[in-house]
């Protein structure tokens, strides 16, 4: 099972468009968005993904209303962080902010997905994968990134656009 990994769009549309692009162009089985979303257009540009996607809220999802009114209307599973999951016999683990994993003991988990810092996180323990594409929202072109997991062996990669 292949998943696509997006965090901290913060409403940046033409950024949102060319990762709806990128991310048809690959065999997912799913994408998972680690939040700041910010704001309900964001999920209309995602609503042209051809992938099921699930997230978390984010500390900057203040529009709320609307952005549970969007996951809604287009189909998609956000709720508050922790969410967690059993995907092709891995456990998995998404939150926002990496603090947030006080909530959850995350030895429990073989995949732990963030956002927040903007920074790329890939952390490897025999067992586990911690994983944060990093920046998606800026405005450098080539300096803004997207992930992949593989859940079969936990392979992870960062695609820059």
């Amino acid at each position: 099972m292949r998943i696509g990994v997006v965090s901290d769009t913060h409403n940046n549309l033409k950024n949102c468009h060319r990762i709806v692009e990128i991310f048809n162009s690959i065999d997912l089985d799913r994408i998972v968005h680690t939040g700041d979303i910010t704001q309900a257009k964001t999920m209309e540009v995602f609503s042209r993904l051809a992938t099921p996607m699930v997230g978390v809220y984010g500390n900057n999802d203040l529009e709320r209303e609307d952005l549970v009114a969007a996951a809604a209307q287009f189909q998609f599973e956000f709720v508050d962080p922790p969410l967690t999951l059993s995907w092709a016999g891995r456990r998995v683990v998404i939150v926002h902010d990496p603090l947030e994993l006080d909530q959850v003991s995350s030895d429990d988990y073989d995949l732990i997905l963030h956002g927040h810092t903007h920074r790329k996180t890939l952390e490897r323990t025999l067992n586990q994968l911690t994983f944060n594409p990093g920046e998606c929202a800026g405005m450098m072109p080539g300096m803004n990134a997207v992930g992949l997991v593989d859940l079969r062996d936990l392979s992870a990669e960062i695609i820059n656009f």
